[in-house]
């Protein structure tokens, strides 16, 4: 079974300096019917200034993954972690105990745009910890890319969270299956271009829900990049 989000239907914050839609109750955003699916609680399409961004501000519990699509994102934190994340980089940021950091459009002319992504943990009260990795689009293409599992399984990020992520850059035609596992759930985010999903045509900002297939279909028609999340 498949349940469309479309892109249209989102929470929308324009702050001018933020450009930010939910696909999931966020901030001042909040409907009941949209609080997250499974370990799934948050993603952000966010759009940043140059120059602007988000001032120091805390997390605690949670698993927090920031893939950059357009631009540089400078990110800094109470760990110690200082450093810009560019097209294809993907952050992984367990909060735990807590956590201060502070997320800015590293260029003065040019925007960002990113997806944040927040997973609730397995565990609480676990010590905060940061990691980062590249993953090419040479690495993406045409196929499902694992970039982060509870196990750091094929060179992905680990988190905290019985989740695996999968990112795919998929022209037109090009196809790529995912088997789900007994009482496995997923969700599939259109970060840009179309796609479908089990022959459901999606565009760019919109989600879709799965349950009770055994397995994933992704076939770009135009240029598409997705995020695919295999969830317990």
């Amino acid at each position: 079974m498949l349940k469309l989000r479309k892109a249209g239907d989102r929470g929308h914050a324009d702050h001018g300096w933020l450009n930010s839609y939910h696909t999931f109750s966020f901030a001042d955003y909040r409907d009941p019917a949209q609080m997250g699916f499974r370990a799934l609680r948050v993603i952000n399409d966010d759009r940043v200034a140059p120059g602007r961004g988000f001032g120091s501000h805390s997390h605690r519990d949670m698993e927090i993954i920031s893939y950059v699509l357009e631009g540089a994102l400078a990110h800094k934190d109470s760990m110690g972690t200082d450093g810009v994340l560019r097209s294809g980089d993907v952050q992984r940021m367990s909060a735990g105990t807590g956590v201060v950091h502070s997320e800015f459009n590293g260029s003065k002319t040019e925007p960002v745009h990113f997806l944040q992504i927040w997973l609730i943990p397995d565990a609480k009260g676990i010590a905060p910890s940061y990691d980062q990795k590249t993953f090419a689009d040479a690495d993406k293409r045409g196929r499902l890319r694992l970039v982060a599992s509870p196990d750091g399984a094929d060179g992905s990020l680990g988190i905290n969270a019985d989740a695996r992520v999968y990112a795919g850059v998929f022209d037109a035609g090009e196809k790529s299956d995912l088997a789900l596992g007994d009482g496995r759930y997923a969700w599939v985010q259109v970060a840009e271009g179309r796609v479908r999903v089990n022959g459901q045509e999606l565009a760019a900002g919109d989600g879709v829900a799965i349950s009770d297939e055994r397995h994933l279909t992704i076939e770009g028609i135009d240029e598409g990049e997705i995020l695919a999340f295999d969830l317990a």
